[in-house]
């Protein structure tokens, strides 16, 4: 999959929004990228670019040497897209038997009702399913095609925390079968356990690619808490090396770019009451990514042993 240079703008003349502005990634065969991003970033404006649910207005998008609308009618990618609601009526078999059969060559219905998860409902009609076994259902007929790319745009938002696992344990499967995964989320904890790759896409353009812990460690900051037991939070965000400052309850946390400096500093001020030191997490390299002003660039390279999808 390669966007080059892709630009996709909406609105009129003088009130238009360059929803995807100049974006370039290129993802190899097998892996399992992750696309964040706040709301109207432009994530859904490049799943859409890359499904050939709409064209870019400049540059180009490619999916496995094709374009994308000639790739999703050889069935080389599935979707599992948040829209949609259930056909009354017909069972989860019957709808993926009926989607696998407009394929070349569909993944065989058992195989894809056993690799989303949903056989022992098979039999069931969707209209009759809880909210989180009709979103596993979405991911079977996203699998039906037997595709090679599949793309999932929050594929876990209606399920619990036992769907949510059980959903990425049947991911994993699909992708260890050698086939690529692009999915969006606003669970970071979901990407950095589940993706070899995130991209973090702000205003239109990529502002991070790279591993998880690439991207924590570009953000550059640890984490410093202690308890405050009723003593003053003046003179925090002077602390050597001190970022932000966040005070919930008794307690603070000191975002800062020398976690010793600012330690040794409590120290000398008594301040070392329950003290944790922890490296960035995903989520706050991601807010730092994503604030108000010029984003701070944290992109790698992408592998380059992998065949481009």
């Amino acid at each position: 999959m390669v966007f080059t240079g892709a630009v996709k703008t909406f609105g009129r003349a003088g009130r238009s929004v360059r929803a995807v502005d100049g974006v370039d990634v290129r993802i190899g065969r097998g892996e399992t990228v992750a696309l964040l991003g706040r709301n109207g970033a432009g994530k859904s404006t490049a799943i859409s670019l890359l499904l050939g649910l709409n064209a870019p207005d400049e540059g180009a998008v490619r999916v496995l040497g094709r374009s994308p609308e000639q790739a999703v009618r050889a069935g080389l990618v599935g979707a599992m897209l948040q829209e949609g609601r259930p056909i009354p009526r017909v069972t989860v078999r019957e709808l993926v038997s009926f989607v696998a059969s407009t394929y070349p060559r569909p993944l065989p219905v058992a195989e894809a009702l056993a690799l989303a998860g949903v056989t022992e409902y098979a039999d069931r009609r969707i209209d009759k399913l809880s909210g989180g076994q009709t979103q596993r259902v979405r991911f079977a007929v996203a699998l039906a095609g037997n595709p090679e790319l599949i793309v999932l745009d929050e594929p876990t938002a209606a399920l619990d925390v036992e769907g949510r696992r059980a959903f990425w344990e049947s991911m994993r499967a699909y992708a260890r079968r050698g086939n690529t995964v692009l999915f969006s989320t606003h669970y970071l904890e979901e990407a950095d356990e589940n993706a070899d790759r995130i991209v973090v896409i702000d205003r239109g353009r990529v502002v991070a690619d790279g591993s998880g812990a690439a991207i924590k460690d570009a953000a550059g900051h640890s984490q410093v808490s202690f308890d405050l037991a009723g003593g003053s939070t003046e003179g925090l965000d002077r602390l050597p090396g001190v970022v932000a400052v966040e005070v919930t309850g008794d307690r603070a946390l000191l975002r800062t770019d020398d976690s010793d400096a600012t330690v040794v500093e409590l120290a000398r001020l008594g301040l070392v009451r329950g003290l944790q030191v922890s490296r960035a997490t995903l989520e706050t390299a991601f807010l730092a990514l994503t604030a108000p002003g010029d984003a701070v660039l944290a992109t790698t390279a992408p592998a380059t042993e992998k065949e481009t999808v």
